[in-house]
């Protein structure tokens, strides 16, 4: 996660630095230094900081559950959690989601997909 971005989701959120740190469980040094760039967004606050503007967005037509938007057959939302855990619409908070058919290896190739889908780009747009 960029830093433009990490403040984007911030002022989205309606909350200051300090309330930002509260929400992620970090430190206030964190959250500036996120913003200024000078440290990366760890993996565990870029999921929280996304998973919260998910629950804020309203649900509309677009909210889906990705196996209706991405036409999954029966056979791969079996297999998948975000099936089995009834996640359609947050499925890539959930590791091992069986995207384009496959398990991604790690959270950053995992993103790199979700960022082209319209099940995640809703919680941006």
């Amino acid at each position: 996660m960029e830093k433009k971005e990490f403040v984007s989701i911030r002022k989205y959120l309606e909350k200051t630095q300090k309330e930002m740190s509260q929400l992620l469980g970090t430190s206030l040094r964190a959250v500036k230094s996120f913003e200024q760039g000078w440290r990366n967004v760890p993996v565990y606050v870029e999921r929280q900081a996304l998973f919260l503007v998910s629950l804020k967005k309203e649900p509309t037509k677009k909210n889906r559950p990705c196996w209706t938007i991405k036409k999954c057959p029966m056979k791969t939302r079996e297999k998948c959690p975000a099936w089995e855990f009834h996640a359609g619409h947050v499925c890539w908070f959930i590791s091992g989601t069986l995207c384009q058919g496959d398990v991604q290896k790690n959270w950053h190739e995992k993103m790199r997909l979700c960022r082209k889908c319209d099940v995640f780009s809703y919680i941006l747009s």
